[in-house]
């Protein structure tokens, strides 16, 4: 029988979880000392943080969000859709390329670390030459750099023995938080406690709250806000509860219904902004079956992404690339794999398996209580690949156990899919691209190909912004989608709920968030 999309729709996906039921036990730590007077800002996350406060130790969204309050960066992306490469200095006051493998920044003077040490370019020369090792977890670099420091104020960044121009890094300045020279020489203290220049400063974790407060000595002056309150709350209508109850200042990771709500009680604020991240459909590239980008590609073509769409509601955007349309470089792709049942079971078939028949059962995962409706169109997706003869067999995990699971390993990564967005700091889309699908950095997907490798090393070596923007346009997305090393589904919407007496906020479209001028009556 064919399978009726529209009808399980309505009758599963969207049925939700009614946001307005009667218990709350949102079981999270409000510090007395902030609370006192009723200003602290009190956050839900939707994410767990690590533990680890390296911030090149770890990929978390939730950690990179908390970083922005507690770090100062070279460079900020506010990422609009009108003006995506547009930058905004910060701990730099200027920049500029002096020659192909060189790039200078001036900085700002007067700025401190929480711990007093003032700012200079040791602290640059420091963070860069550290967290761009290839050891690195988060080591999305496109190689290795040496920082010239030309004096306290001026360093620069020299990529000659890498090989790779240093243009690379003018949107990557924006992603990085600049650590302490003192900490990075010692890495027990670096991954003890956050150590920034940010408007607030770390005070201690407790459970699942970690409590910030103002830093005195910030720059820009004090902020206004007394403190932090970076609670994770994994569910997301206990995040909506705890909003509509006055428990929460401000959540994030909003679902349809759960916006309903908010709206229709009234006395709060949405902000909502097509982000960085993408979700993606990840294949396990590394293993059998879907090492054959036939099979990949049949089964990018039995999804009807439009679906998706009409289950996310607020939550999606639509998108036929494998970077968000707020990164340089996006593009509708021509070739992007659409919703052809034909073209699936003709690609199944020449792959040998007609009709899907010989096919092992193949593990789906996904994550349940971060993403927006994971579940509910993961079953949806499940349901289209087994009509095209797909043996998909759904498993929704708890974010901790889905996180183990989920990057690629020797002889191929759990499962033979893996659902899970990807959001950088930046509008470099390098952090995607060759992050995930150069063969020298096998994430998710695991895919290893001469072919895609040298039109990714085309696109990173090509100096003039415009030329390598075509690349990126006319080679690099249309190889994607032969390949498909994974099915770009849509791209994110960030939505922040706040009650009305928080002003002043801004939020990046990566998640990252700006409290300096923020206040709560």
């Amino acid at each position: 029988m064919e399978f009726n999309r529209r009808a399980f729709l309505k009758s599963s996906a969207l049925a939700g979880v009614a946001v307005g039921l009667p218990v709350l036990n949102t079981a999270f730590f409000v510090d007395p000392a902030h609370a006192a007077d009723g200003k602290a800002l009190n956050f839900m996350s939707a994410e767990n943080l690590t533990g680890n406060w390296d911030p090149s130790s770890h990929t978390t969204l939730a950690q990179i969000n908390l970083e922005s309050f507690v770090f100062g960066y070279l460079t900020r992306a506010p990422m609009r859709p009108d003006n995506p490469d547009e930058l905004v200095m910060e701990l730099a006051t200027e920049m500029k390329l002096i020659d192909e493998h060189t790039l200078e920044f001036k900085l700002r003077e007067g700025v401190t670390f929480h711990d007093g040490k003032p700012f200079t370019a040791e602290d640059v020369k420091a963070t860069f030459e550290y967290a761009s090792q290839p050891d690195r977890p988060a080591a999305w670099y496109p190689g290795t750099c040496e920082v010239e420091v030309v004096s306290d104020h001026v360093a620069r960044i020299k990529t000659d023995k890498g090989g790779y121009p240093a243009s690379l890094f003018w949107f990557l300045s924006a992603f990085l938080p600049i650590m302490s020279a003192k900490d990075v020489a010692d890495p027990k203290t670096l991954s003890a406690r956050p150590n920034g220049t940010g408007a607030f400063k770390f005070v201690r974790q407790d459970g699942n709250t970690t409590v910030l407060e103002a830093f005195d000595g910030f720059y820009l002056g004090k902020p206004t806000l007394p403190g932090i309150n970076f609670n994770f709350v994994g569910d997301a209508t206990t995040r909506t509860l705890a909003l509509l109850n006055g428990e929460a200042d401000l959540i994030e990771r909003l679902e349809a219904e759960q916006v309903q709500s908010i709206e229709e009680a009234g006395g709060f604020k949405l902000n909502k902004a097509v982000s960085v991240e993408n979700k993606y459909l990840w294949f396990r590239c590394s293993k059998a079956p879907f090492n054959d980008p036939r099979l990949r590609k049949a089964a990018a073509h039995a999804i009807d992404r439009t679906v998706l769409l009409d289950i996310l509601g607020v939550s999606g955007h639509a998108s036929k690339a494998w970077i968000s349309p707020v990164k340089f470089g996006y593009v509708d792709t021509p070739n992007y794999p659409e919703f052809n049942p034909e073209e699936c079971q003709r690609l199944l078939a020449e792959a040998g398996f007609p009709k899907g028949e010989g096919l092992p059962e193949l593990e789906y995962i996904t994550s349940v209580g971060f993403y927006p409706k994971t579940k509910e169109y993961g079953e949806v997706i499940a349901a289209m690949l087994q009509e095209q003869g797909f043996p998909v067999k759904l498993n929704v995990m708890e974010v901790a156990a889905w996180n183990e699971r989920l990057y690629d390993r020797p002889g191929g990564g759990p499962g033979h899919m893996i659902d899970c967005g990807w959001s950088t700091g930046s509008p470099e889309p390098d952090l995607v691209l060759r992050t995930h699908f150069h063969s020298s950095s096998k994430r998710i997907c695991g895919i290893e190909d001469k072919d895609l490798d040298a039109v990714l090393d085309k696109e990173r070596n090509t100096l003039d912004p415009a030329a390598r923007k075509a690349v990126i346009q006319n080679e690099v997305m249309p190889m994607l989608a032969e390949k498909v090393p994974s099915l770009s589904l849509f791209t994110s919407v960030f939505i922040h709920a706040m009650r009305n007496g928080l002003d002043g906020m801004y939020f990046y479209p990566n998640g990252m968030m700006d409290a300096n001028k923020a206040t709560l009556a």
